[in-house]
């Protein structure tokens, strides 16, 4: 019997390696502003981007109550999903903290892009008076105002794709149901929707210093995210890369901090990207537009 033990190790061996690969993660949901900011980041036909705006003030009465961290300032972090180019892409606020965080939301996701995140390229499909009705066991019930499924079946697919990831960041939210006969669904029946690399931090506009922390989820070649640190007048000041905890066909998350020298305080650029596998340009790239603290 002793003998038959080395063997059976083996085949259990050779059994684990032929183990489905990882299935990935669509990133965790905000819980409040990066620790290197000071304040408050195809496919599918392309939306018009809005008049730039200046976020509006949270309603205060109204609507379903759930949860969000407030700040020890009395204010919320909103995570708002926008669109660009057909895809998904995270922005945030820091609001007045109120009791309806899904109407504080949903009337910041219809208001649109601020002048900065405008400038970027984001835009809003969601029109004014999107609201829940009821959240019930973990689903969020709406009923959509007129027109809302309007300008085709991809437009109105990343309509309520934006509607889904801004309002599944809250505890109390796991699905998004539209009334009257919709089933309800969740993030990962729009995880088509996200680009390759996705930036959660930091903010478009946020203040950095260094090192500057930049996350975000990624589903790239060999896992491998990279990423630069561009002064005001576009010069390298700062490099690093890491891996996503999965890759190459899987979504992962990843964090890194990166460290850049700068004499003087101004405006900045924070660039993350893959490095391409057949002739080693970067692709698939964001930039994040910031101001940048001095750094020695």
């Amino acid at each position: 019997m002793r003998r038959l033990i080395p063997p059976l190790a083996v085949l259990l061996l050779l059994t684990a390696g032929c183990a489905p690969p990882r299935t990935g993660t669509l990133g965790p949901a905000p819980a409040g502003p990066s620790p290197t900011t000071a304040a408050g980041p195809t496919g599918t036909p392309a939306p018009t981007p809005p008049a730039p705006r200046t976020p509006t003030a949270p309603a205060t009465t109204g609507g379903p109550a759930t949860a969000a961290p407030t700040g020890p300032d009395g204010t919320v972090t909103v995570q708002l999903w926008f669109a660009r180019g057909g895809k998904l892409v995270p922005t945030r606020r820091v609001l007045p903290a109120t009791v309806a965080t899904s109407r504080l939301a949903l009337t910041e996701l219809a208001a649109g892009p601020s002048v900065a995140e405008s400038a970027t390229g984001l835009a809003t499909l969601v029109p004014a008076g999107t609201q829940v009705t009821r959240i019930a066991g973990g689903v969020a019930i709406l009923v959509p105002p007129a027109g809302f499924d309007a300008g085709g079946a991809a437009t109105a697919r990343l309509r309520r794709a934006q509607v889904v990831w801004t309002l599944t960041q809250f505890p109390t939210v796991r699905r998004v149901a539209f009334a009257p006969a919709d089933a309800a669904t969740g993030r990962d029946d729009y995880a088509d929707l996200l680009p390759p690399i996705v930036v959660t931090a930091p903010g478009i506009g946020d203040r950095v210093t260094s090192p500057v922390t930049v996350a975000g989820t990624a589903d790239v070649y060999e896992a491998t995210v990279s990423v630069r640190v561009l002064d005001g007048a576009g010069q390298e000041i700062g490099t690093s890369f890491t891996t996503a905890s999965c890759g190459s066909g899987c979504r992962g998350g990843y964090r890194l901090d990166v460290r850049y020298r700068r004499a003087a305080a101004g405006p900045g650029t924070i660039e993350v990207y893959e490095v391409s596998a057949r002739d080693g340009s970067r692709i698939n790239m964001v930039r994040i537009p910031v101001r940048m603290a001095a750094a020695r």
